[in-house]
């Protein structure tokens, strides 16, 4: 028996992996967070599983789901929306199966930073205007930031941010990050990344507010700030320039 973690993209049902749809349809336990998980990745369930929408329970509860089914000896695809590895509480999880001697996989899954990156139709990281991208959010009640991870500081690098679960906090995301940015940074704001609803407003750090305050987004909306998201005169990459000298193109491809 396994718990198999498995990101589940960031909303359409066709970025799930192929790996996590294979483990979903065999796994007859199915625990998936109700909340951001669509109901179609469900849809890869065996027929007779126990599906469980986990927004409404206790972490004790959800392991309560999993020891369970360890000693049932059946397996569990616990799914969590977007990707494993950043705001899953999965580590959690993880942690108390590790106690238990339970044992877990994890399958990544796609980011909400890259599905809102596809909607813009934008590299995020251009040669000399930005080659760095912060993936941050600003503190809430479930966690707070670190002191070393406020925006102030990410925005002293100009690189491109990510904010997540910050659009309640528009107005201190600006006022943070105008002094460093310019109220002519662009900002773009991707609600609901690859959903059927989902919605992209494009502005300025010096007008993004007003946009947002005429048209209410909620919390599933993410930040995207950086000269990276409007720049058109950058420098082409190196790395298809047909002098420079690689090693699957020796001598520059002559």
């Amino acid at each position: 028996m396994t718990v198999h973690f498995i990101g589940a993209g960031p909303g359409a049902a066709d970025l799930l992996t192929l790996r996590g749809r294979d483990l979903i349809a065999r796994s007859p336990v199915c625990l998936y967070a109700g909340s951001l998980v669509p109901q179609g990745v469900l849809a890869f369930c065996p027929q007779g599983a126990r599906i469980v929408d986990t927004a409404p329970l206790s972490l004790d509860a959800i392991l309560a789901e999993m020891e369970n089914a360890h000693a049932q000896g059946m397996d569990v695809a616990r799914l969590h929306s977007g990707d494993l590895s950043i705001w899953s509480a999965a580590g959690e999880q993880m942690r108390r199966l590790d106690r238990l001697g339970i044992p877990y996989t994890m399958t990544p899954g796609v980011p909400a930073f890259a599905a809102a990156a596809a909607a813009l139709k934008r590299e995020l990281t251009l040669p000399e205007v930005a080659q760095s991208l912060v993936l941050t959010r600003t503190s809430g009640r479930a966690s707070a930031m670190p002191p070393t991870e406020t925006l102030e500081v990410f925005a002293r690098s100009r690189a491109t941010l990510a904010i997540h679960l910050s659009i309640h906090a528009l107005a201190r995301v600006v006022a943070e990050l105008t002094p460093h940015y310019g109220a002519d940074c662009p900002v773009a704001i991707v609600f609901r990344a690859s959903w059927p609803d989902e919605r992209i407003l494009r502005a300025t750090l010096g007008r993004i507010e007003a946009l947002v305050a005429a048209e209410p987004m909620e919390r599933t909306a993410l930040i995207l700030v950086g000269a990276a998201l409007a720049a058109e005169e950058f420098r082409e990459s190196a790395l298809y320039d047909a002098g420079y000298d690689r090693r699957f193109r020796p001598r520059g491809g002559d």
